[in-house]
């Protein structure tokens, strides 16, 4: 039985650090360092949160799950594929869903809390003969 011990508190300054860089293949401009810090990951894998930041750079973005995002500091421009386009400021608060596709910009470095969820993808149906 869970108890108010296993509440994470996403303030407290914990979690594994983990640096690292855009791939070749999504980057299309800069060189941006990003570092994320998990405060949680669920047993199943497919729900976590934490914090996310990076400096300035372009990349590619393809969502296979929904994340809901609060920017804490920087500014960001988020692109879709057919060229629309926001700006997301420290306070803005916003969920990407499934399926966007386009870039993600950060124009001054950012931080954000993130909260993902990716739904399991479908079991193939076993083939039964005829």
């Amino acid at each position: 039985m869970l108890n108010v011990a296993h509440i994470v508190d996403l303030m407290k300054d914990e979690g594994e650090v983990t640096q690292y860089r855009v791939p070749r293949g999504l980057l299309l401009a800069g060189n941006p360092v990003q570092t994320l810090k998990h405060r949680f990951l669920s047993p199943c894998g497919q729900f976590s949160c934490g914090f996310w930041e990076s400096t300035e750079g372009l990349w590619t973005v393809d969502y296979d799950e929904a994340e809901y995002c609060e920017m804490l500091s920087g500014v960001c421009v988020v692109r879709d594929a057919h060229g629309g386009e926001k700006v997301l400021r420290a306070g803005d608060r916003f969920v990407i869903p499934p399926g966007f596709q386009g870039t993600w910009e950060v124009v001054e470095p950012c931080r954000k809390v993130f909260v993902s969820y990716a739904q399991k993808a479908a079991e193939p149906q076993a083939q039964t003969p005829e």
